[in-house]
């Protein structure tokens, strides 16, 4: 049962290779609680990498907590998402933020993504 609301491995950014290819051409875009970085990818489809770092977010309850909700909201999300690369990182005010401030924070950069990044070649 639960398997049908996990986010396959193929969907998430995993090397460091992917990441940094992300940063090197990746187009940036954000807001108070979130940046993120998108680039297109040839895989036909959006995946997601996170960059949730101790500084920003504090300790390992509050970080992985910013980590699950990003990964539900790009779950829910992702179907409306051009083939892009998504790199996402906390930034302080993500920290103390209620979760429907934060589901409302990504769901405005993820329509940014559809709106801006929808033509957006393949490298």
């Amino acid at each position: 049962m639960s398997g049908q609301f996990s986010l396959p491995a193929r969907l998430r950014l995993r090397a460091k290779g992917e990441f940094d290819r992300a940063y090197g051409r990746g187009r940036r875009l954000g807001d108070g609680y979130f940046g993120m970085t998108v680039v297109a990818n040839p895989a036909g489809y959006p995946r997601l990498g996170l960059a949730v770092a101790v500084r920003v977010a504090g300790n390992g309850v509050r970080r992985n907590r910013i980590r699950r909700i990003i990964r539900e909201s790009f779950r829910l999300h992702r179907h409306e998402l051009p083939a892009v690369d998504v790199v996402v990182s906390a930034r302080p005010l993500a920290r103390d933020a209620r979760a429907p401030q934060l589901h409302a924070s990504l769901l405005t950069l993820w329509k940014r993504i559809t709106d801006e990044c929808a033509t957006s070649p393949p490298p």
